[in-house]
């Protein structure tokens, strides 16, 4: 079966660092039962710059976007088996937890957060998934 890009207008296209260029990366891809979304950040989707510098307010728009690109693939967050994500400060994680619960209302998934550094100046957090669409 091959694979599927998945775009949606409602997220930014991330993975680029000229921002004239296009992104060598998709969204997200379908293979078979699985959606793979790309790591998406705290960008707005129309002006694809950082929204805040707020832990909170970035992780908010940053599964706003994931759930964006969830949705043009056909998925719900009810359906996200696996999350990865990457704080800068792992100082920020109680603020970052809470937000993500709160966000979540309830859904579970299995996760894992590391601290890193995004490869953009600004960005607190990045988080990708996988969901199972069967």
């Amino acid at each position: 079966m091959p694979k599927v890009l998945i775009q949606s207008d409602q997220a930014p296209v991330t993975g680029f660092t000229d921002q004239s260029k296009p992104s060598p990366l998709a969204q997200a891809i379908r293979a078979g039962d699985l959606l793979y979304v790309s790591g998406q950040g705290p960008l707005d989707p129309a002006t694809r710059e950082v929204v805040s510098d707020d832990i909170a307010a970035q992780t908010r728009q940053t599964l706003q976007n994931l759930q964006a690109v969830l949705a043009g693939g056909g998925a719900t967050m009810a359906q996200v088996v696996n999350m990865r994500v990457c704080l800068r400060d792992t100082a920020d994680f109680p603020a970052f937890n809470e937000t993500f619960r709160d966000f979540m209302a309830g859904e579970k998934v299995t996760r894992t957060c590391t601290g890193g550094t995004p490869h953009r100046k600004g960005v607190k957090v990045e988080i990708d998934c996988v969901a199972y669409l069967g």
